[in-house]
């Protein structure tokens, strides 16, 4: 079994626990009892503004003093594809009407912010300990801003290849992230879902293609697969989906009761944002998906998707609702966030 000293003196933690950044779930006060606990809480930054983003450090920074990650995502914006929208929009239209809304409504939707010179701003002002990336790194001017401010840079990696890559360009520790994680997929080289393999594969594979530490993530949701990343060679592990069952989890009801069902099963879909992210399946993954060829580029197609999980949340139900879950989340147990940090670290 590797030790984790090296990545716990890198990251200034105390534990080898690192709070995976969900984006519209995780609060900053999840991000304060993380750290507080001695693991490393991680603010996800995708669906703030810059103004929005400083506001979610004021409050992390009067929390806490522990060291801090914030995660940006990498993607380019797509251009703009009038015909795709107009297809995904007539794919939705028999909901729209069933809903009582109107199927040529105006719709709108910030998407998913990408890490740009704004946010670098942010990066330098508020100085976290960590920063970390998902979908590859931005801009090597912009990577180099980042690192300047003596933050250490991680990012996520689906398969080997992507690790390498990660390497060659800086990062200081690879999460590799296997197919049984939640929420958006990692990958950046190879857009093939069926390239992709399971967390307790790819994570030895990693270990032995790189010299940096590696993180572990993707269906880890208690001690035992903590313990198990370990054996593998991970010096830490993330996880996220554990974290959606605790009181600082910023979640919907409908959302908490789709985690609380025995009989929920999770798959990959593309249909809220345009990129693969797995999730509890609900009525639109089962009968337009998961996967998709008529759903626009990422992060566009959640604007289309957005009055019908307001209108259907309303009713109590999560039929449009992304309800990102790993394919562990059925072992979850509610308990406070630190409770949980310091029971996956093995001292709670």
């Amino acid at each position: 079994m590797v030790s984790s000293h090296r990545l716990l003196d890198l990251l200034g933690v105390e534990l080898p626990i690192i709070q995976a950044p969900m984006a519209g779930a995780t609060s900053p006060q999840m991000v304060i009892a993380v750290s507080n606990a001695g693991g490393l809480g991680s603010l996800p930054s995708s669906l703030y503004s810059e103004a929005e983003l400083r506001a979610a450090l004021d409050a992390v920074r009067a929390g806490t003093s522990r060291p801090i990650n914030v995660n940006f995502v990498s993607h380019e914006p797509p251009p703009e594809d009038p015909a795709r929208q107009a297809t995904w929009r007539r794919a939705l239209a028999p909901y729209y009407v069933e809903a009582g809304l109107d199927p040529d409504q105006p719709i709108s939707g910030a998407g998913r912010a990408p890490f740009d010179e704004a946010f670098a701003g942010v990066v330098e002002d508020y100085r976290p300990e960590v920063v970390s990336f998902h979908f590859g790194l931005p801009a090597p001017a912009l990577v180099d801003r980042v690192k300047r401010t003596g933050a250490k840079l991680l990012s996520s990696a689906t398969t080997v290849a992507e690790a390498r890559w990660l390497e060659a360009r800086g990062v200081d520790a690879v999460i590799a992230m296997g197919f049984e994680a939640g929420g958006h997929r990692g990958n950046f080289l190879d857009h093939d879902m069926n390239s992709q393999v399971g967390t307790f594969a790819l994570v030895p594979r990693i270990v032995d293609a790189v010299s940096v530490p590696v993180i572990a993530a993707g269906g880890i949701t208690d001690r035992r697969g903590v313990e198990a990343a370990f054996a593998l060679g991970a010096q830490a592990a993330q996880v996220g989906t554990a974290y959606l069952l605790t009181p600082e989890a910023s979640i919907s009801a409908v959302y908490r009761q789709a985690l609380a069902s025995a009989e929920e099963v999770t798959a990959v879909t593309n249909l809220f944002t345009g990129r693969p992210a797995r999730g509890i399946v609900n009525r639109l993954m089962a009968e337009l998906g998961p996967l998709s060829d008529l759903v626009p580029a990422f992060p566009t197609a959640g604007a289309a998707v957005a009055p019908l999980r307001k209108a259907a949340e309303a009713a109590g139900r999560g039929d449009f609702s992304p309800l990102w879950a790993g394919q562990g989340f059925r072992l979850a147990q509610p308990m406070p966030a630190a409770d949980l940090t310091r029971r996956l670290a093995g001292v709670g």
